[in-house]
């Protein structure tokens, strides 16, 4: 047989050769196990550590996670590769190479990502949030995605928005804090008496139910328009008590005017017509002077 006729040192050569890739083949395949096995527990452990924070949305602990897990087992892979006699460097630069191609086509998914994870973790709304993005965007927000924020518009209809735009606008949350204050401009006829008008407003802020008494309500005259006074009813009320008491309020204003004997004005403006005879009369007095 062939097998028969090699020589020796042949023989010892193949069979160092076959030990040796054995043995890179055994490191490498324990560095790929070894990889996996840690990355899975690293994963269990860093989801139940941020399952207990607060401060981290359930949309962010999953990613986190596979973060953490895929970095591992890439470590893993590039090291068993090494085993092998693969060049690290050459494996590193072909994967540094990708990342930039990629990162560079998907800028503006990148962008997204990246703000979404800032909106995530910084947290300026959460779901159940009327926001206003400032960009004609407003919305109560139902979802916080990596890509895009699902916001519910008051008329009912679905919006989707890109973190990105979100992020990198003005950001104005009506129901985070626990209060909200109401301005309502009342208009009052001068030629009533405006002091009795400010105090009918008045008693019915204080006799609302909803409106809070610290800060206690207050009713100022805001400006002079034409024939009328401007007032302003100020006051403050719990925020999700806020659209029904500002509704209440202003059906109650007509009647609480009528019944402090002041009417809601008729906005009028005095024309003071001069006559033709009147001018040509006044033009000859002042060319004779």
């Amino acid at each position: 047989m062939f097998l028969d006729h090699l020589h020796p040192e042949r023989w010892t050569f193949l069979w160092n050769a076959l030990s040796t890739l054995s043995i890179k083949l055994c490191a490498g395949l324990a560095l790929l196990v070894a990889g996996w096995w840690l990355s899975k527990r690293l994963g269990n452990w860093l989801n139940r550590l941020l399952s207990n924070k607060e401060r981290v949305d359930d949309t962010l602990r999953p990613i986190l996670c596979d973060v953490a897990v895929w970095g591992i087992r890439i470590v893993a892979i590039v090291g068993a590769l090494s085993q092998l006699g693969i060049e690290t460097a050459s494996i590193v630069a072909v994967l540094g190479a990708a990342g930039l191609a990629i990162g560079l086509a998907l800028q503006g998914t990148m962008q997204n990502i990246a703000a979404g994870i800032m909106l995530l973790l910084l947290r300026p709304f959460k779901v159940g949030d009327y926001i206003d993005g400032g960009t004609g965007v407003a919305g109560t927000v139902d979802e916080v995605g990596l890509f895009m924020t699902r916001l519910t518009k008051p008329d009912g209809i679905c919006e989707y928005v890109p973190n990105s735009a979100l992020w990198g606008s003005s950001i104005r949350n009506y129901t985070r804090n626990p209060t909200r204050r109401l301005d309502l401009e009342v208009e009052v006829s001068v030629h009533d008496d405006i002091d009795r008008a400010l105090a009918a407003l008045h008693a019915l802020a204080v006799a609302d139910p909803d409106v809070l008494q610290d800060p206690a309500p207050d009713v100022m005259v805001m400006r002079f328009d034409d024939s009328t006074a401007v007032a302003n009813l100020r006051v403050w009320t719990h925020t999700d008590k806020f659209w029904a008491m500002r509704w209440r309020l202003a059906r109650q204003l007509r009647k609480t005017l009528a019944d402090a004997d002041c009417a809601l004005p008729i906005r009028t403006r005095e024309l003071h017509i001069v006559h033709d005879a009147e001018r040509r009369t006044d033009g000859a007095h002042a060319r004779q002077v």
